[in-house]
């Protein structure tokens, strides 16, 4: 099945998921599922605002921080990852996934520190366009 197949299922489902959630919507696990569709067809700030609402609803449901961690984190908030997925493991101290997913943020986390003190991300080292004068 090609991209554009996938997206459409992604899409059909997320309809579905958004049908339920208009007859149910203090039920954590379908603003959880709608989370992992949104984050499947990259929609990451929805998926952010689906996820934080299914933890807001069930704050003892492991899976819905899991789900909460990887949208910051496909959000590029990795130091908020980690905490939510530390209250993943918090409630289900046996989550691979949630085991997983924290060390990627913390790999995220150093990466980002390795660029701040190599100083790549300071303004100095980057090259620009006419930066050098040409002598005749």
């Amino acid at each position: 099945m090609n991209f554009s197949a996938m997206e459409g299922k992604y899409r059909e489902a997320l309809g579905k998921w958004e049908s339920a959630l208009l007859l149910m919507p203090d039920r954590a696990i379908l603003h959880e599922q709608k989370a992992q569709i949104l984050l499947e067809l990259g929609e990451t700030w929805k998926a952010l605002q689906a996820a934080t609402r299914a933890t807001e609803l069930e704050p003892s449901w492991g899976e819905a921080w899991v789900t909460l961690g990887r949208a910051q984190l496909n959000y590029g908030e990795p130091d908020s990852a980690i905490e939510s997925l530390d209250r993943a493991l918090a409630i289900k101290p046996d989550s691979a996934e949630a085991r997983n997913d924290r060390q990627a943020a913390l790999h995220h986390i150093q990466r980002r520190k390795q660029l701040q003190t190599s100083g790549l991300s300071m303004n100095q080292h980057r090259f620009s366009v006419g930066d050098q004068t040409e002598s005749t």
